[in-house]
C-alpha cells in the first residue's frame, strides 16, 4: 500500500491522533508492518511521531490536542501555569505543558512538548472545556484551584506572582471545588491559601456583587 493510500485510510478514522496497534488493526496487518508504513508517512510529511508507538495525523497539531491521548484510557486535560498563560492571566510561557489527569503522575516528553501529568482525584476531576479537536483546557477557576490544592497535597506552596484574574472571573467556582475535598485539614489549607491568591492577585472589579470569602 502507498503511503498516501495509507494515510487517507487513516484519515478516515476521524481521528487526531493514532496509535500503531489502532493503526495496524485498520490495514489488518502485523504491529511492525504497521510501523514501518507509518515511518514512510513520516518520512513523505503526512505524519508525525509523536512517542514510541504515537502518531498524529497532522504534522502541526496542537500541543494541547496531544494531551487526552499521552494519558488514554484516563481523561486528562491542560490546567495549572499552562492554563494561566492560555487565560492571560500570567505572562510567562511556561516551559513545560501542565495536565490534570485521573491518571497517575508522571513526566512524559514528546516531539511537540514536555507534558507534566499531575494527578486528581476523581471527585474533583472537571471544569474544563473543549473538543478532541481544540484540546481539553481548565477554567481559569479551576485551573487556580487545581494549583493550590495538587502543591497543598504534596507539602509545598504554589505562588502566583503577578497573577491576573479575568474580569468575569466566579468566586463561587473555587468554593464548590474546595468544598469537595475529602480531608479537612487539607480542605482548610486550600481554602486559607486560594483566599491569599485571590487577594493578591489583580482584576478589574465586578460590576454585579462584591467578592465573598471562601469560607
Amino acid at each position: 500500500m502507498k503511503p498516501t493510500n495509507a494515510y487517507g485510510d487513516l484519515l478516515r478514522m476521524n481521528r487526531e491522533i493514532v496509535t500503531t496497534r489502532e493503526a495496524a488493526a485498520r490495514w489488518q496487518t502485523a504491529q511492525g508492518t504497521a510501523g514501518r508504513r507509518l515511518r514512510a508517512m513520516e518520512e513523505a510529511g503526512l505524519v508525525r511521531r509523536l512517542r514510541r508507538g504515537l502518531w498524529a495525523l497532522d504534522p502541526g497539531v496542537a500541543p494541547f490536542v496531544v494531551v487526552p491521548y499521552l494519558t488514554a484510557p484516563f481523561p486528562a486535560y491542560v490546567s495549572f501555569w499552562s492554563a494561566f498563560s492560555h487565560h492571560g492571566m500570567i505572562e510567562q510561557i511556561p516551559r513545560q505543558i501542565s495536565v490534570a489527569s485521573l491518571d497517575r503522575a508522571q513526566r512524559i516528553t514528546t516531539t511537540v512538548g514536555v507534558y507534566e501529568i499531575h494527578h486528581l482525584a476523581p471527585e474533583l476531576f472537571g471544569g474544563y472545556h473543549g473538543s478532541e479537536e481544540s484540546g481539553y483546557l481548565a477554567t481559569p477557576e479551576k485551573a487556580l484551584f487545581d494549583a493550590v490544592y495538587v502543591r497543598a497535597a504534596a507539602g509545598s506552596r504554589a505562588f502566583f506572582p503577578e497573577l491576573s484574574l479575568p474580569r468575569d472571573f466566579d468566586d463561587a467556582q473555587i468554593r464548590e471545588w474546595t468544598g469537595r475535598i475529602e480531608s479537612a485539614r487539607l480542605r482548610t489549607l486550600v481554602s486559607r491559601r486560594l483566599r491569599e491568591a485571590l487577594r493578591q492577585a489583580s482584576r478589574e472589579a465586578p460590576s454585579h456583587s462584591p467578592e465573598r470569602s471562601l469560607g
